[in-house]
């Protein structure tokens, strides 16, 4: 009985053994080759992510898809924030060459080149009003993606992300009152901007630095925050899908073509205004490339639930709004290979104060 038994106790250890040497291989070996083959390849998932949500809102479109878009961006964006540690956030408003780089070509570039354009845009309010709405909000989310591949310092746009923001909630009532005029005030609601603020910037900023603080205490905290930001490419792939096929009835009607040659018109500007932007600012490369993408990069995914509560009769803003990422994400592409030509190492005589910064 004795020799069974430690028969049975060997069998069983070795199971644990064996039990543990696969788990081992899946979290150290296999997870991080998913997560790194996601990483590499994640433009070409993106684009992806969106052709299948266009045909899922094609061949078979589900009612009341739009309403799933609030959830998943709020967990796209406890995930985002979650990468910016609170002493990092503390020490990058202490960037004052960048951050002040990056607040000029979004709140002061930004509406001068869409004022430019706004003489000439289409006469139907809910597209003049779906161009605004997504051309005066700078990205908060893949705009760090993009930037990293083109050799930005994606580690200080990250941190400036919640600054951005704040920023642009408070101004953009203020840019769509200059630009459309007292009548909006009839046919925008303040609740939709304030549910987004809490929804999209609050909650998930509040939830992730509590994480943060959970992982500086105990193991089980930072298993849990390498995990979560793990995911950061097919939550952005699952927002993209849903987005699109939520909008395909609407986009499918034409109506929002006109908007789409000022968002190519808007890239091309945007990738000059961004460059001399840093080199006014004297940034290095990597500094200097993530303000052209600041710029650049606009904030559909979270402006997109404002443009969603607007009445019936401006339901195009929404399509419009959707129509701006789908020609972004692709004006992306282009500008991984054109803003390290745009912006090279010698882009200024003096580094950013912070260029030893990751």
């Amino acid at each position: 009985m004795a020799v069974l038994g430690r028969r049975a106790g060997w069998r069983a250890g070795c199971e644990n053994r064996a039990g543990a040497a696969v788990r081992w291989w899946w979290e150290e070996r296999a997870g991080v080759r998913l997560v790194g083959w996601l990483e590499r390849h994640q433009v070409v998932v993106y684009l992806v992510a969106m052709a299948v949500g266009g045909g899922v809102g094609r061949l078979v479109p589900v009612a009341g898809l739009e309403h799933v878009i609030n959830p998943v961006l709020g967990v796209l964006l406890f995930v985002t924030f979650l990468q910016v540690p609170v002493a990092e956030l503390a020490g990058s408003l202490r960037d004052g060459r960048f951050l002040s780089a990056v607040l000029v070509v979004n709140f002061v570039v930004v509406p001068l080149v869409v004022a430019a354009m706004f003489a000439f845009l289409p006469a139907d309010r809910a597209v003049r009003l779906g161009v605004l709405l997504v051309l005066l909000c700078p990205c908060v989310d893949y705009v760090i993606v993009f930037c990293g591949l083109a050799g930005g310092s994606s580690r200080r746009l990250l941190a400036a992300t919640p600054l951005l923001l704040v920023v642009q909630m408070v101004l953009l009532p203020v840019w769509l009152f200059l630009f459309m005029g007292p009548e909006l005030a009839d046919v925008v609601d303040v609740g939709p901007f304030v549910e987004a603020f809490l929804v999209l910037i609050v909650v998930p900023l509040a939830l992730a630095w509590a994480v943060q603080a959970w992982a500086a205490r105990r193991p089980a905290g930072r298993r849990f925050s390498t995990a979560a930001t793990a995911t950061m490419v097919p939550l952005m792939a699952v927002t993209l899908l849903v987005v699109v096929a939520s909008q395909v009835p609407v986009l499918s009607d034409g109506g929002v073509l006109p908007a789409v040659p000022f968002f190519v018109v808007f890239l091309v500007v945007m990738a000059f205004a961004g460059t001399a932007v840093a080199r006014l600012f004297r940034l290095d490369a990597p500094a200097g490339r993530a303000v052209v993408f600041a710029g650049a990069t606009r904030n559909s995914l979270v402006v997109l639930p404002l443009a969603l509560a607007l009445p019936d009769d401006l339901d195009l803003a929404a399509a419009v709004v959707v129509t701006q990422t789908l020609v972004e994400v692709l004006g992306m592409v282009v500008y991984l290979r054109l803003v390290p030509r745009l912006v090279k190492a010698s882009t200024g005589p003096t580094a950013s104060t912070t260029a030893s910064a990751p």
